[in-house]
């Protein structure tokens, strides 16, 4: 993992390769083909050549790919952007290419955003998949929680899908924390396109200590000088 204090997810370049434009350039590259494969007309040859490619570029990334193994997260500070302790997310990750190109920024206490989902993320005709958007309440509810000073571990999530949520059609994202009960961490979130309520969310979140989340970490091969970076990096929110 990266050192860097507030990285959150490392699953990525460590300290002496940070993702950079280099990364993002290729990130965004995979969008577009994932975009281009789901709803791709080309013939069987062009397909076979584009494969090919792809098949070249795993194989210049497999000699400097390391093994996985956990990351040992550091407490993210809640000063950075969602971005920045969250680079290699697969809901918000600028240097992911799974993750939707959604945009997140914080205004005091809330959470807002947008970002338009093409058709790799295709449910209902013309409509966003469901699970996306759980994904995305998860998401945007947990980093509402990080701006709060209250970063927390999902328990429940409720969401209630009040109408269809398009797809190729610009969304925009809402999330607060209401209200803290001990350890319970309570969220609420929205989907709005334009004017028209897509969804919303409610969230039960439970504080967990950070060193029971090195702990999992050691215990699934993460390793000691990692969870120093993190115990190091590290400041509560």
């Amino acid at each position: 993992m990266t050192p860097d204090p507030g990285i959150v997810d490392g699953h990525g370049p460590d300290a002496t390769h940070p993702p950079g434009p280099a990364l993002r350039r290729l990130v965004d590259a995979l969008r577009v083909v994932t975009d281009q494969v789901v709803r791709t007309a080309a013939a069987p040859d062009v397909l076979t050549r584009a494969a090919e490619a792809v098949e070249q570029a795993a194989a210049i990334l497999e000699p400097v790919t390391p093994a996985w193994r956990p990351a040992v997260p550091a407490l993210p500070f809640a000063e950075l952007e969602p971005h920045e302790y969250f680079p290699f997310s697969p809901m918000i990750g600028l240097f992911n290419p799974l993750a939707p190109p959604i945009h997140l920024e914080v205004d005091g206490l809330d959470v807002r955003g947008e970002g338009t989902l093409g058709s790799a993320y295709e449910g209902p005709p013309g409509c966003v998949h469901g699970g996306v958007i759980a994904a995305l309440f998860d998401e945007l509810l947990g980093v509402a929680n990080i701006t709060s000073g209250v970063g927390a571990m999902t328990g429940t999530l409720t969401v209630k899908y009040r109408s269809p949520t398009p797809l190729n059609t610009r969304l925009t994202f809402a999330a607060r924390t209401d209200s803290i009960e001990g350890r319970k961490v309570f969220t609420s979130g929205t989907i709005h396109a334009g004017e028209r309520l897509c969804a919303e969310a409610e969230g039960v979140f439970i504080q967990v200590p950070q060193d029971r989340f090195v702990q999992h970490a050691l215990e699934h091969g993460g390793t000691e000088a990692a969870a120093g970076g993190a115990e190091a990096g590290g400041a509560a929110p």
